[in-house]
Protein backbone atom coordinates (compact mmCIF):
# COMPACT_ATOMS: atom_id res chain seq x y z
CA UNK A 1 0.00 0.00 0.00
CA UNK A 2 1.39 3.41 -0.92
CA UNK A 3 1.07 6.31 1.45
CA UNK A 4 -1.43 9.15 1.31
CA UNK A 5 -0.31 12.32 -0.45
CA UNK A 6 -2.90 14.82 0.84
CA UNK A 7 -4.92 15.67 3.92
CA UNK A 8 -7.99 14.18 2.30
CA UNK A 9 -6.10 10.92 1.74
CA UNK A 10 -4.86 10.91 5.35
CA UNK A 11 -8.43 11.43 6.54
CA UNK A 12 -9.57 8.53 4.34
CA UNK A 13 -6.77 6.28 5.58
CA UNK A 14 -7.74 6.86 9.22
CA UNK A 15 -11.42 6.33 8.36
CA UNK A 16 -10.61 3.04 6.62
CA UNK A 17 -7.91 1.62 8.91
CA UNK A 18 -8.12 3.59 12.16
CA UNK A 19 -10.14 0.81 13.79
CA UNK A 20 -7.15 -1.55 13.63
CA UNK A 21 -5.24 -2.67 16.71
CA UNK A 22 -1.46 -3.05 16.87
CA UNK A 23 -0.88 -4.93 20.09
CA UNK A 24 -2.27 -2.27 22.43
CA UNK A 25 -5.66 -2.11 24.13
CA UNK A 26 -6.92 0.71 21.92
CA UNK A 27 -7.51 1.22 18.24
CA UNK A 28 -5.17 3.27 16.09
CA UNK A 29 -7.68 6.12 15.89
CA UNK A 30 -8.27 6.20 19.65
CA UNK A 31 -4.54 6.15 20.30
CA UNK A 32 -4.00 8.99 17.82
CA UNK A 33 -6.76 11.10 19.33
CA UNK A 34 -5.67 10.50 22.91
CA UNK A 35 -2.10 11.52 22.04
CA UNK A 36 -3.25 14.71 20.31
CA UNK A 37 -5.54 15.61 23.22
CA UNK A 38 -2.64 15.13 25.64
CA UNK A 39 -0.43 17.37 23.49
CA UNK A 40 -3.13 20.05 23.44
CA UNK A 41 -3.61 19.81 27.20
CA UNK A 42 0.12 20.46 27.68
CA UNK A 43 -0.08 23.58 25.51
CA UNK A 44 2.11 22.07 22.80
CA UNK A 45 2.67 23.97 19.56
CA UNK A 46 0.50 23.02 16.54
CA UNK A 47 3.24 20.96 14.88
CA UNK A 48 3.62 18.74 17.94
CA UNK A 49 -0.15 18.31 18.30
CA UNK A 50 -0.37 17.10 14.69
CA UNK A 51 2.74 14.92 15.18
CA UNK A 52 1.01 13.36 18.20
CA UNK A 53 -2.10 12.73 16.12
CA UNK A 54 -0.26 11.21 13.15
CA UNK A 55 2.84 9.63 14.73
CA UNK A 56 1.72 6.05 14.03
CA UNK A 57 0.43 6.60 10.49
CA UNK A 58 3.08 4.16 9.29
CA UNK A 59 1.32 1.36 11.20
CA UNK A 60 -1.79 1.90 9.07
CA UNK A 61 0.14 0.84 5.98
CA UNK A 62 1.39 -2.47 7.42
CA UNK A 63 -0.09 -5.93 7.82
CA UNK A 64 -1.96 -5.68 11.13
CA UNK A 65 -1.40 -9.28 12.19
CA UNK A 66 2.38 -9.23 11.64
CA UNK A 67 2.83 -5.97 13.53
CA UNK A 68 0.50 -6.92 16.40
CA UNK A 69 2.29 -10.22 16.90
CA UNK A 70 5.69 -8.52 17.01
CA UNK A 71 7.18 -10.56 14.18
CA UNK A 72 9.40 -7.74 12.94
CA UNK A 73 10.16 -4.06 13.32
CA UNK A 74 8.12 -2.42 10.59
CA UNK A 75 10.01 0.91 10.92
CA UNK A 76 6.64 2.63 11.09
CA UNK A 77 8.30 5.85 12.28
CA UNK A 78 10.38 6.12 9.09
CA UNK A 79 7.45 5.17 6.86
CA UNK A 80 5.25 7.75 8.58
CA UNK A 81 7.85 10.51 8.43
CA UNK A 82 8.35 9.94 4.68
CA UNK A 83 4.61 10.35 4.14
CA UNK A 84 4.31 13.42 6.35
CA UNK A 85 7.37 15.28 5.01
CA UNK A 86 5.64 15.77 1.67
CA UNK A 87 2.67 17.47 3.34
CA UNK A 88 3.81 19.06 6.61
CA UNK A 89 6.68 21.16 8.00
CA UNK A 90 9.58 19.70 10.00
CA UNK A 91 7.78 20.37 13.28
CA UNK A 92 5.44 17.50 12.36
CA UNK A 93 7.53 14.92 10.54
CA UNK A 94 10.83 15.12 12.46
CA UNK A 95 9.34 14.19 15.88
CA UNK A 96 7.44 11.37 14.14
CA UNK A 97 10.70 10.11 12.62
CA UNK A 98 12.35 10.14 16.05
CA UNK A 99 9.61 8.86 18.36
CA UNK A 100 10.96 5.29 18.42
CA UNK A 101 14.49 6.56 19.00
CA UNK A 102 13.04 8.66 21.83
CA UNK A 103 11.77 5.46 23.50
CA UNK A 104 15.24 3.94 23.21
CA UNK A 105 16.74 7.18 24.57
CA UNK A 106 14.39 7.32 27.55
CA UNK A 107 15.11 3.68 28.40
CA UNK A 108 18.81 4.61 28.60
CA UNK A 109 18.51 7.96 30.39
CA UNK A 110 15.69 6.99 32.77
CA UNK A 111 16.16 3.35 33.79
CA UNK A 112 12.71 3.24 35.46
CA UNK A 113 11.09 4.28 32.16
CA UNK A 114 11.17 0.73 30.74
CA UNK A 115 9.01 -0.61 33.58
CA UNK A 116 6.27 1.90 32.71
CA UNK A 117 6.03 0.84 29.08
CA UNK A 118 3.10 -1.25 27.92
CA UNK A 119 3.83 -4.92 27.22
CA UNK A 120 3.57 -4.23 23.48
CA UNK A 121 6.06 -1.34 23.74
CA UNK A 122 8.46 -3.49 25.73
CA UNK A 123 8.24 -6.20 23.07
CA UNK A 124 8.70 -3.78 20.18
CA UNK A 125 11.69 -2.20 21.95
CA UNK A 126 13.55 -5.49 21.55
CA UNK A 127 12.88 -5.45 17.80
CA UNK A 128 13.85 -1.77 17.59
CA UNK A 129 17.33 -2.31 19.01
CA UNK A 130 16.80 -1.98 22.77
CA UNK A 131 17.88 0.94 24.91
CA UNK A 132 20.50 3.31 23.52
CA UNK A 133 24.06 3.28 24.76
CA UNK A 134 25.91 6.46 25.75
CA UNK A 135 27.11 7.26 22.21
CA UNK A 136 23.66 6.70 20.70
CA UNK A 137 22.04 8.89 23.35
CA UNK A 138 24.51 11.69 22.68
CA UNK A 139 23.93 11.43 18.93
CA UNK A 140 20.17 11.55 19.50
CA UNK A 141 20.55 14.76 21.52
CA UNK A 142 22.17 16.40 18.48
CA UNK A 143 19.23 15.61 16.18
CA UNK A 144 16.87 18.44 15.23
CA UNK A 145 13.57 18.20 17.16
CA UNK A 146 14.88 15.56 19.58
CA UNK A 147 13.18 17.25 22.53
CA UNK A 148 9.85 17.37 20.68
CA UNK A 149 10.31 13.66 19.94
CA UNK A 150 10.74 12.96 23.66
CA UNK A 151 7.54 14.91 24.39
CA UNK A 152 5.77 12.98 21.63
CA UNK A 153 7.03 9.70 23.10
CA UNK A 154 5.52 10.58 26.46
CA UNK A 155 2.16 11.37 24.84
CA UNK A 156 2.47 8.06 22.95
CA UNK A 157 2.98 6.17 26.21
CA UNK A 158 0.05 7.88 27.96
CA UNK A 159 -2.36 7.65 25.00
CA UNK A 160 -3.34 4.02 25.42
CA UNK A 161 -6.33 4.27 27.74
CA UNK A 162 -9.34 2.05 27.15
CA UNK A 163 -11.80 4.90 26.66
CA UNK A 164 -13.44 6.90 23.92
CA UNK A 165 -11.98 10.30 23.10
CA UNK A 166 -13.96 13.49 23.38
CA UNK A 167 -12.74 14.61 19.96
CA UNK A 168 -12.90 13.04 16.53
CA UNK A 169 -10.29 12.97 13.78
CA UNK A 170 -12.07 15.53 11.61
CA UNK A 171 -11.87 18.11 14.41
CA UNK A 172 -8.09 18.25 13.77
CA UNK A 173 -8.41 18.88 10.03
CA UNK A 174 -8.46 22.71 10.41
CA UNK A 175 -5.22 22.59 12.41
CA UNK A 176 -3.65 20.30 9.83
CA UNK A 177 -4.82 22.61 7.02
CA UNK A 178 -3.28 25.60 8.80
CA UNK A 179 0.07 23.80 9.00
CA UNK A 180 0.01 22.74 5.37
CA UNK A 181 -0.99 26.27 4.27
CA UNK A 182 2.10 27.73 5.91
CA UNK A 183 4.35 24.96 4.56
CA UNK A 184 5.98 25.17 1.17
CA UNK A 185 8.30 22.43 -0.02
CA UNK A 186 11.50 23.98 -1.34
Amino acid sequence: MTGPKSLAAIDQLYAARGGLHYGEGVTQIEHALQCAILAEAEGSPPGLIVAALLHDIGHLLENEEDVAQGRFDDRHEAVGARILETIFPESVYRPVALHVAAKRYLCFTEPQYWAGLSAASQQSLKLQGGPFDQAQAQAFERAPFWQAAVQLRRFDDMGKRDETSIRDFSSYLPLMRDLTATFSKT
